[in-house]
């Protein structure tokens, strides 16, 4: 079977690529594909850098360089000459220098790039990576974060092998509740400390220490004398996981005093420029399966703590305060669309932009940035459909959002995309609205019958929205109709409705997905004979779920699921993350309720045929749940086949061609039960 599907690959891929037919979005398109990162406008408006991220296809992997642009979109241009890793880019307060991350034969170090001159120096020789890098206000020092190794536990001293002999490596031994990282792997011992290093280079000063981890947003108080930062120096910190507080870390005396003392997240402070207020985002920990993260403000000294987003019942993020001190801009999700909107001090919102977004791109999450310059403009990354994300300007009172890049022209403009609607219809449980998109294939003829591939995201507590998805535009290539939902669980509408699935989950998400099918029935979009199922992690549970509970679907593909809740639990890499928020208390206290939601519980009632797909370097939903229902099929012989992705993490998509394998044994297997081909 294996063998055929193989041989079908290729003889799909050889015919696709024989036709000519170049108006179509091909799978090799996606190493072609540019998009805009962590754009970053001077404070005086003047200049706007950004990563201008791309694919290697000799390399099998993403890379970004910096890249300089006006406002006005003219002046377009590399910062350097290296074609090495260049991120992180920070201008100085004056904006007459930029700071910036590049990689070097001895790791990531700190640069600085003088605009007078257009030349560029290393600053810095570090042991690890730097990350948060943070201008002081006076532009004389960066503050950044940076791992500390230290040694690993001995619980034993093995003999010393004598010379030459080819013994195996010595035992890996940890005693940390994390100690792995899917997309890592083995975390090393230490902890994250905050360092400051003058701007013009010398010597590296630790700020911080103790056996914590300091790391995330720095900000500095206007007198250069404070660094504000989140972390969890608590004693039982290990096992307050959602915990952390807010910080203050004087830079003479190196002196930490806690502000905030709450049971949740407090995190991300920024320091308005009058140097009264905290701005800093969390909220109090409910214990639940989707938590609001709100603004919040305080006085300087911690006091006077007041949460500011009481109005808006959406996640907040990247607070950054205007000069006056009198409001900050932050970033929100609305029904699958990404906002930048501004905030005072009294709680009024006012939306400034749509459509941030677009880094994501093998599938439509959200995701993407903005920055602020003094006058506040704003620039941010900017997505449709369309295209991924490319560079987009609002100026102060504009009511226009001004595209000023077009990374993807030369490339977009000649292929046929599928055309993406929205819809919204009724949910049969609480008749709940609930939103979707149809994505159509391109030179679509509604008089013809198209094979309908359902699509469901990943999460659950994460939403789909109107954004560019290399994965749904080469299904739609293939001549799907391709149907993605935000059913409930899903952000973006609330608190109450992602909370939908808190201690019931799968549950009535299921409901919500079949439907949507009902509804594209209905309006002659889908038709019952030819019906199809994938979905990759939470999108993959719910494909197991799916056809664990009904066989309405030709064919199915279940991507990184998880199949048992009782055995993932433990072995995840985040296992110490579920009890209570998942479900009731750990798994051997509560074994029936996690059985009872375990897609494995329902697989006696397969009928459907299922491929079964999986990283084979997955340490989120690890190979071992795929094989559950992969093991469970076979025996009761069921048409399946496992298909494992050699050096993939549960990220499959982070190598181009590790998300090109995943579509196109998705559509070779698909397409086996296709009556439109036959």
């Amino acid at each position: 079977m294996i063998k055929k599907m193989f041989l079908q690959i290729i003889t799909f891929l050889l015919l696709f690529s024989a036709s000519g037919q170049e108006s179509s979005f091909t799978y090799l398109d996606v190493f072609d594909l540019q998009y805009v990162s962590d754009p970053q406008i001077a404070p005086d408006a003047s200049w706007i850098i950004y990563r201008r991220m791309g694919f290697d296809i000799m390399q099998d992997k993403a890379n970004g360089n910096l890249w300089m642009i006006k406002p006005d979109g003219s002046q377009h241009r590399k910062l350097t000459s290296r074609e090495v890793s260049e991120s992180s880019a920070r201008w100085s307060p004056d904006s007459s220098r930029i700071a910036f991350v590049s990689s070097t034969d001895d790791g990531a170090e700190i640069y600085i790039y003088w605009m007078a001159s257009g030349n560029f120096a290393r600053i810095s020789q570090l042991p690890s990576s730097p990350a948060s890098l943070t201008w002081s206000p006076d532009g004389s020092a960066l503050a950044f974060s940076m791992h500390v190794e230290s040694e690993p536990p001995v619980l034993a001293k093995s003999p010393k092998k004598p010379k030459g002999a080819l013994w195996a490596e010595s035992p890996r031994i940890t005693d940390r509740l994390y100690h792995e990282a899917d997309g890592k792997g083995y975390l090393k011992p230490g902890f994250h400390q905050i360092f400051t290093v003058p701007s013009e280079g010398g010597a590296v000063r630790q700020l911080s220490s103790g056996e914590f981890h300091h790391k995330g947003i720095l900000s500095w108080s206007p007198d250069n004398k404070t660094i504000y930062f989140s972390a969890n120096r608590n004693d039982n910190w290990e096992y307050e996981f959602r915990n952390s507080e807010i910080y203050s870390l004087d830079v003479n005396s190196r002196d930490i005093r806690a502000l905030t003392s709450r049971n949740g997240p407090d995190h991300s402070p920024v320091v308005s420029p009058d140097g009264k207020y905290i701005a800093y985002l969390g909220y109090e920990d409910k214990t639940q399966a989707h938590q609001r993260t709100s603004l919040h403000l305080m006085s300087i000294d911690g006091s006077d703590q007041r949460e500011i987003s009481t109005s808006l019942d959406r996640s907040v993020g990247t607070p950054v305060w205007d000069t006056k001190s009198t409001g900050l801009y932050f970033k929100y999700d609305d029904k699958g669309n990404t906002k930048v909107a501004y905030i005072n001090l009294s709680g009024q919102i006012r939306k400034m932009a749509d459509d941030l977004g677009g880094t994501s791109i093998g599938r439509p999450y959200s995701g993407g940035s903005f920055s602020v310059s003094t006058n506040g403009t704003i620039a941010f990354t900017h997505s449709r459909p369309e295209y991924p994300s490319e560079l987009a300007v609002v100026r102060p009172k504009a009511q226009r959002v001004v595209k000023i890049t077009s990374l993807n022209k030369n490339l977009l403009e000649h292929r046929a995309l599928g055309k993406v609607e929205e819809i919204w219809y009724k949910s049969s449980v609480d008749q709940r609205d609930i939103q979707g998109w149809v994505v159509y294939p391109p030179a679509y003829d509604p008089a013809k019958k198209y094979p309908f591939l359902v699509e469901n995201h990943g999460g659950p507590i994460a939403n789909y929205g109107d954004r560019f998805s290399a994965e749904m535009q080469l299904y739609a290539s293939a001549g799907y109709i391709v149907f993605y939902p935000n059913a409930r669980g899903s952000t973006s509408y609330g608190e109450a409705f992602a909370n939908l699935l808190f201690n019931n989950y799968p549950g009535e998400d299921y409901n919500d997905v079949m439907d949507g099918v009902d509804f594209c029935i209905a309006k002659g979009i889908a038709h019952e004979d030819q019906l199809f199922v994938t979905g990759g992690s939470a999108g993959g549970i719910m494909t197991a779920w799916i056809i664990g509970k009904n066989n309405r679907f030709e064919a199915a593909v279940v991507a990184k699921p998880v199949m048992n809740w009782i055995s993932k639990t433990l072995v995840a890499d985040n296992y110490f993350w579920y009890a209570n928020s998942r479900y009731p208390g750990q798994p051997w206290e509560n074994f029936e309720l996690y059985w009872k939601f375990s897609p494995i519980s329902l697989v006696g009632q397969v009928e459907t045929p299922t491929m079964v797909l999986v990283g084979m370097d997955d340490l989120r939903t690890p190979p071992s749940e795929a094989k559950q229902l992969y093991h469970a099929l076979k025996l009761r012989k069921i048409e399946t086949v496992l298909v494992e992705i050699p050096g993939a993490s549960h990220g499959i998509a982070n190598k181009p061609s590790n998300l090109i394998a995943k579509i196109t044994h998705t559509v070779a297997w698909l397409d086996k039960y296709r009556t439109d081909l036959e």
